[in-house]
């Protein structure tokens, strides 16, 4: 049996606070807002505020989300729920602030430490969730997952579980205008890898795939544009869209290789997620193209930069090449133009390539992956 899964529900407009009244009524009495801290002081959250007052709603903010979050923000946050007696959550920027939201209600009805739950699976029902993304990427408002750093182990654990979908998704492709390029570009780039490895994932199934392949094309299409005009609403508008459509296609059906090998990036060396799979795709596709050439290809022949006279290799290689060459137009940096100490990096190879393995996402490729071959591409990021 294939099942699908999708947040409650998903409301995709302008002036989505004013539009959305009557959802955020039913929600509860007191929220706890999970907030990016520029947010905050730019004043969005505040319009938020507002707009739950006018409910007779109550409301607490939770800043402390800097970076990608850890264990010690979860816990902090948790605390900060219970002491203040909220009834519900409100995840509002990119996917740090939206992460955190989910991590922070499972710990509050499961108990314990965030920490204690890296390898199981969230079950019990959490309290109400609104997920506001402000960035078109992550797509953790329509997953059930979490990623949250591990400071003692240091390692990024993927957690995991159904309850872990929002029971409201609010989309305003407006809120976007303001990011940066740097953030416009990885973000973009983790949603079409969400999507590309969806689609080309052992566990893949039908309904994903035809919303991964729609946010393929989407991304293709519309990233570079946003890249260049961040004022361009249609651009956004449409990223927005590929970023849930990405999301959901991933929750069902999982990613591979590049998100197994882009977290332990992430915690070692403080590199953006998104920017951690961008630095990885092109090298991460040479290895995994022999693996799949007929769900490459397909992908080659969607955005347009094969035909269906090309055989499944020359498609795939084609789609290789595309990708590779957004990536340089996208201004992605290498892990030495970021700042990653080479010594260091190659230093911790053995527990790099062991914690992605220990990750389950490479396995979801179709190509076999041993550590050695994770090893390989690692180095290879310094060739």
């Amino acid at each position: 049996m294939k099942t699908f899964i999708t947040p409650g529900k998903i409301n995709l407009g302008t002036d989505i606070f004013n539009e959305s009244k009557k959802d955020l009524a039913k929600l509860g009495h007191k929220a706890l807002i999970v907030a990016d801290p520029y947010l905050i002081k730019s004043g969005e959250v505040t319009k938020l505020q507002e707009v739950l007052a006018s409910l007779n709603i109550e409301s607490v903010i939770d800043g402390e989300i800097v970076g990608e979050p850890t264990d010690t923000m979860i816990m902090s946050g948790v605390n900060l729920y219970t002491i203040e007696h909220c009834d519900f959550l409100i995840g509002f920027g990119g996917g740090s602030p939206l992460d955190s939201m989910k991590a922070i209600g499972a710990v509050i009805v499961s108990g314990g430490d965030i920490d204690d739950y890296y390898g199981r699976e969230f079950t019990k029902k959490l309290p109400p969730m609104v997920a506001i993304p402000t960035t078109a990427g992550t797509g953790s408002e329509a997953t059930k997952f979490t990623i949250i750093s591990n400071t003692k182990d240091n390692i990024k654990m993927l957690l995991k579980g159904d309850t872990l979908l929002p029971d409201l998704v609010l989309i305003d492709p407006t809120f976007s205008i303001t990011t940066p390029k740097n953030v416009t570009s990885s973000t973009g780039i983790d949603a079409f890898c969400h999507a590309m490895e969806s689609f080309t994932s052992r566990k893949r199934q039908p309904i994903a795939s035809t919303l991964a392949l729609s946010a393929v094309k989407r991304i293709y299409q519309n990233l570079l544009v946003a890249y260049k005009d961040g004022q361009n609403i249609a651009a956004r508008n449409e990223m927005a869209i590929a970023a849930l459509e990405a999301g959901m296609s991933f929750t069902n059906s999982s990613v591979t290789l590049i998100h197994g090998m882009s977290r332990p990036i992430g915690v070692l060396y403080h590199v953006p997620h998104g920017l951690s799979n961008a630095m990885l795709l092109p090298t991460c596709l040479d290895f995994l193209l022999d693996g799949d050439h007929p769900g490459f290809a397909t992908l080659g022949k969607s955005i347009g930069v094969a035909t269906n006279q090309e055989d499944d290799k020359s498609a795939a290689m084609a789609f290789k090449h595309a990708v590779t060459k957004l990536c340089i137009d996208l201004e992605i940096p290498t892990l030495k133009e970021y700042g990653v100490n080479e010594t260091s990096f190659m230093a911790n190879l053995d527990k790099m390539a062991q914690d992605a393995l220990d990750s389950g996402s490479p396995a979801n490729s179709m190509r076999e992956v041993n550590k050695e071959d994770i090893i390989k591409i690692y180095k290879s990021l310094w060739k």
